[in-house]
């Protein structure tokens, strides 16, 4: 009965106008501001739909969970209470990714069952979540999890393909413009899915709070529908080199646990504009709690990053690459502008599997130790599987030699092992004080709330895809980014590029890499795009040529008092404002269209004046991407100020109070 339940599934939900299998049972709950409502009908299925004031959002939803050898949840369930909550409380970021205060607003819907399973709805300002908590008593085996979601018509979507049927990955998607109805059942995409209504509303499809469980996506449907899908548990695996897993059998189910429990957040943000996006905090705030007892040691900050650059320094008296007299000209250059680590990435240890020895020419205490004395600490690049291996060795051996954080890598799973590995290694990594940069990693998905020493992820098309690329990571990709991918968490894309062209004038140079777009548009970067670990990317030879505009970007702060969407259109342009202290930084990019944006100075207190320092498009830099101007300017608060950015181009600024 239950697999033919889930077989029935995604055609009521493609059934125009599908009808009530039997007698329905249905509960309304709106948020605290009365636009947002969800209902909610049991009875056969748990159907749901979404209403944003008088647009409808979602039409109908199904959510259920199959667990084998046990009844259906969802199915004829019968409810014993429901409950509704006001909840208004502030929550206060141990880590600022976007700001440091958060308004927790919202109210919660409890649908307690006869069958001991519970079913738990949230309706805030700028969206709605659910999430089933079950009751039974021994660990269960969930074979699949029901998220099937039907809208009222074809929403425009920007859709990050995924390709691999096993949900092997390392999920730095490319977010496709285009309709929802344009994806069969056998296509999935990673999360978040963006929708825009023809009514204008956003949504953004993701999910939070994912804790001993497997990842969620999404397949399409050839309609206005989507269905989750789920990488089920491995049960053998070979290794294919030094680090790909193949799959040579599965379980038939996607998680084995806890019996009780609470499962992970389904959640639909919505927003009037993409702008609004920008703002948006609820995955965080679905999120966990940090269970960590102490955290003063936890400290964000720049990164002067190795491997982008591949070590290619020069105007230097010695022979660089992975030794320690290259890293400690990377620790001098940290220094002098302020940086508080370096990276050790790939080829530091003596193999990829031994991560307890450095290899000849490196001596990490000595590196160490040299950068205490100039205030600058040093991480350590981590293959995921040694590490897990002997994940307590590993760690006390780092901690043993001083370093300050760990950059693990190439996980490139979604599976509930990968899910348990990324708590069990924040967990070990925090009892030493070791600080987290998650690479080739899934969504953030909020742990990092529950585990703050977890600074920053990969999980996105980053700079380094210049190095082998001119179609994977373009200006309006990146300024797609800001309303899809950063909208979950931390995200190391690793800006800082010093070499910039223009589409035609662009070419790989692998060992020397250069960016599309142009310099301005690096480093607005440094304001728009959120990343408590932010690295600068290029070659500190590059850097110290030209020490302006270095000093520039090495000033802006990564973590957040506040942030103030200002513009917004995804795929075309993004304008944003960040509070630090008494400062304001404020970061804008554009597609391949220059253009010219009017910027509302309401965030600042009106009449007070502001000094600005600029970095901007410089009047040929359509020509010459890497022309840019650095200048000062007098702003008023309360007023507009107008900007101008060239095709690909940018601009930042840095605001202090007269």
């Amino acid at each position: 009965m239950w697999s033919n339940y889930k077989r029935i599934v995604l055609s009521l939900l493609l059934a125009a106008g599908a009808g009530r299998v039997a007698a329905q049972k249905t509960f309304t709950l709106a948020a605290p501001g009365g636009k947002i409502q969800v209902s909610v009908s049991v009875g056969d299925s748990i159907r749901w739909s979404l209403k944003n004031g008088s647009e409808t959002l979602v039409q109908n939803a199904v959510a259920g969970m199959d667990i084998e050898g046990k009844p259906f949840v969802g199915y004829r369930e019968q409810v014993k209470t429901a409950k509704t909550t006001a909840v208004d409380q502030q929550i206060e970021a141990v880590v600022a990714v976007r700001q440091k205060q958060i308004r927790d607003h919202y109210k919660e819907l409890r649908l307690q069952f006869k069958s001991g399973h519970a079913l738990l709805f949230r309706a805030y300002d700028n969206g709605a979540a659910y999430r089933f908590e079950t009751a039974f008593p021994d660990s269960i085996n969930v074979t699949h999890e029901t998220v099937a979601v039907r809208f009222p018509q074809d929403n425009r979507v920007f859709w990050g393909t995924e390709k691999n049927k096993e949900f092997l990955s390392h999920f730095e998607l490319i977010f496709k413009d285009t309709a929802l109805s344009a994806y069969s059942r056998d296509e999935h995409c990673g999360l978040p899915l963006y929708m825009a209504t023809p009514r204008g509303s956003r949504m953004l499809l993701t999910e939070a709070d994912l804790l001993d469980y497997s990842n969620l996506f999404f397949f399409g449907s050839g309609g206005p529908a989507v269905a989750g899908g789920f990488p089920k548990v491995i049960k053998k695996e070979r290794l294919q080199g030094d680090r790909t897993t193949r799959i040579v059998e599965n379980e038939a189910y996607i998680a084995r646990t806890a019996g009780k429990r609470a499962f992970p957040w389904r959640l639909v943000m919505v927003a009037a504009d993409d702008k609004d996006l920008l703002s948006n905090n609820l995955v965080y705030q679905l999120a966990s709690p940090s269970v960590l007892p102490e955290t003063g040691w936890i400290k964000p900050g720049k990164v002067a990053w190795d491997w982008w650059n591949d070590n290619n320094i020069y105007g230097v008296p010695f022979r660089s690459g992975i030794n320690n007299t290259t890293y400690k000209y990377y620790i001098d250059f940290a220094a002098k502008y302020g940086l508080e680590y370096i990276v050790l990435d790939e080829g530091w240890s003596k193999t990829t599997w031994d991560l307890l020895h450095p290899r000849d020419s490196i001596d990490i205490p000595e590196l160490v130790q040299y950068g205490k004395t100039k205030g600058v600490d040093v991480i350590l690049w981590a293959l995921w599987q040694p590490l897990d291996r002997d994940m307590d060795r590993v760690l006390d051996q780092f901690a043993a030699w001083g370093v300050k954080g760990v950059k693990v890598d190439f996980m490139a799973r979604a599976d509930q092992y990968m899910v348990n590995f990324y708590e069990r290694v924040a967990v070990k990594a925090a009892a030493r004080k070791l600080l987290l940069d998650l690479h080739g990693a899934y969504k953030p998905v909020g742990l990092d709330r529950k585990y703050p020493n977890i600074l920053t992820y990969e999980g996105v098309r980053g700079l380094e895809n210049y190095k082998w690329s001119n179609d994977e990571a373009t200006p309006p990709h990146e300024v797609t980014l800001p309303f899809t991918r950063m909208v979950l968490g931390g995200m190391d894309f690793t800006p800082g590029a010093m070499h910039n062209a223009r589409l035609k004038d662009f070419h790989i140079r692998y060992n020397s890499p250069m960016s599309l777009g142009t310099r301005a548009h690096q480093a607005a970067m440094y304001a728009v795009y959120e990343s408590p670990l932010q690295m600068l990317a290029d070659n500190p030879s590059n850097y110290l040529q030209e020490p302006a505009c270095t000093r520039f970007i090495a000033q802006f702060p990564t973590t957040w008092d506040a942030t103030v969407p200002l513009e917004g259109k995804i795929g075309e342009y993004v304008a944003v404002a960040r509070r630090k202290g008494n400062k304001w930084y404020i970061g804008a990019m554009t597609n391949w269209t220059g253009r010219t944006l009017k910027l509302n100075l309401d965030f600042l207190e009106k009449g007070r004046s502001y000094s600005a320092e600029i970095l901007a498009d410089g009047p040929n830099a359509d020509k010459y991407a890497q022309d840019h101007t650095l200048s000062t300017a007098t702003v008023a608060g309360g007023g507009f100020l107008e900007i101008n950015m060239q095709p690909g181009g940018g601009w930042a600024a840095v605001l202090s109070e007269n």
